[in-house]
């Protein structure tokens, strides 16, 4: 991973990589453009299916661009569809224009030429249809985006130099950055997300207006940039994408936190600051994707990796002899992260998993070199629960030291707790961690009913399995009546 802007594409592997995709989607491209046609409409494939095209990238959705209105579309979509007994259309889109269709594996999107403007004080676009392919593509957010290829015919449309800048991997606007970004300002949030997912470099004019125009992204909705910021996250290039929101201030209004990183000082001084060594273990997290089971990219993770240190600036301690501390900045972070999450209306669910591997990163450094008992060990995999192999992931890739013997050394321990991990699993099913007495024969030992006393017993119960391992029915009902008899 790294910042180092990929070697361009030669213009001719991009007409090469364009022919041979449009030959793999002639079956869908050809009839359907024929049907626009015998209509007397045009159509076009557009955005970002051209842009792959040229990238040799494969796969079955398709965006297209029409002058037809959305009933002649939907009129059109409906009769080409119906040759498919599992074919469906449907109109979700409508008031944007959209109509969309399913035909074979092929889904396709088809929209009314248009333009769409932000009010200065909405977070919702006026749409306008418009009557020109041109006119629709210069309303478009990036020149690699603004590419179209008319059908039937295959004709390459590029009105704005999106080929150059494809080949040269280069991000740059149809017209004016500062329009564009005007226009909708979540394409300054896609600027970066573009730049992490294809590894592109944004021209300095781009640049540029984002900084200036920072503060217009506080039109968008926060689901709107919340679905950018994981679309950026899960790129194979994120570190890219992250530099550019902080370089320009984007990130001052949507993840704060991050940019606050660059003024603190890494504890162990073996970084530039904890910035740099926020971004190195994200890599590093996404470097160990593959330990999971559906592999990567996995947004919990990765996002658990970026926010694991920022409690520090809320923690950060100067002592007597010159050195920094940041006690308890994995409680402080998880709070801050929950809370920032919540602002970007993530589900509950992601909220938890990840301030929870925030929380729990730092708690592997406590095992020394193998000094807990099993019942640390036990804790520590039922206070991950269903992350713990989330959280070794984090917690390895926190390992940044440039000192290759302490990183083995931190690396083998950590080999070694995995190990009792997975020994202590296979004797005490440790993921099935519960009491010997479930909280109906807890009501009848001690004679109770539903209520917090119940409540209590069964966490004496679980505290004792922790400390002790497992215990027998009869062994937990003496333990549980001593307890009662002694509250």
């Amino acid at each position: 991973m790294s910042e180092t802007q990929l070697p361009p594409i030669s213009v001719a592997d991009v007409q090469r990589s364009v022919t041979e995709t449009l030959d793999r989607l002639a079956p869908v491209i050809e009839p359907l453009g024929e049907a626009f046609a015998a209509e007397g409409f045009e159509l076009a494939l557009v955005g970002g299916p051209v842009r792959d095209a040229m990238l040799g990238r494969a796969h079955h959705d398709l965006d297209f661009t029409t002058s037809a209105r959305p009933d002649d579309t939907e009129r059109i979509l409906k009769k080409w569809a119906s040759t498919d007994r599992h074919g469906a259309t449907w109109d979700m889109g409508r008031a944007f224009g959209t109509i969309g269709c399913r035909k074979g594996p092929w889904q396709v999107e088809v929209t009314t030429y248009r333009s769409e403007v932000y009010d200065p004080t909405s977070r919702k676009p006026d749409v306008d249809f418009g009557d020109t392919l041109a006119g629709d593509l210069g309303r478009r957010d990036f020149t690699i985006n603004a590419m179209a290829v008319r059908v039937p015919g295959r004709e390459v449309v590029d009105l704005y130099g999106g080929v150059v800048d494809l080949a040269t991997r280069v991000l740059r606007t149809p017209g004016r950055p500062e329009d564009s970004f005007s226009d909708d300002p979540l394409r300054m949030m896609r600027a970066a997300r573009f730049a992490a997912q294809l590894g592109f470099t944004v021209a300095p004019e781009v640049v540029e207006a984002m900084t200036a125009m920072a503060d217009r992204i506080s039109i968008i909705s926060a689901e709107r940039v919340r679905d950018e910021l994981v679309k950026l996250v899960c790129a194979p290039y994120p570190r890219l994408g992250l530099t550019l929101l902080v370089d320009t201030g984007l990130a001052d209004r949507v993840l704060p936190e991050l940019p606050a990183l660059r003024l603190e000082r890494d504890e162990h001084h073996r970084h530039k600051d904890v910035y740099e060594h926020t971004l190195t273990v994200l890599e590093q997290a996404i470097d160990l994707e593959s330990r999971l089971p559906g592999g990567g990219p996995d947004f919990v993770t990765r996002f658990a990796a970026l926010m694991h240190d920022v409690g520090k600036p809320r923690t950060r301690r100067f002592v007597g002899d010159g050195s920094v501390t940041f006690h308890h900045h994995d409680v402080v972070g998880a709070k801050l992260t929950r809370k920032r999450m919540q602002a970007l209306r993530f589900s509950k669910e992601e909220i938890e998993d990840v301030s929870t591997l925030v929380e729990l990163h730092l708690r592997f450094h406590g095992y020394g070199t193998g000094e807990w008992t099993d019942s640390a060990v036990r804790r520590y995999v039922r206070d991950a629960g269903d992350q713990l192999e989330r959280l070794h992931i984090v917690t390895r890739a926190d390992c940044t030291t440039r000192n290759k013997k302490k990183a083995e050394r931190l690396a083998r321990t950590y080999d070694a707790l995995e190990a009792r991990i997975e020994r202590l699993s296979e004797a005490e099913e440790l993921a099935a961690m519960r009491p010997a007495l479930d909280g109906n024969q807890i009501m009848e030992v001690l004679g109770l009913k539903p209520g917090r006393e119940v409540g209590e017993a069964y966490k004496f119960l679980l505290d004792l399995r922790i400390d002790e391992g497992v215990l027998s029915e009869e062994e937990a009902r003496q333990r549980l009546l001593e307890w009662w008899a002694a509250r």
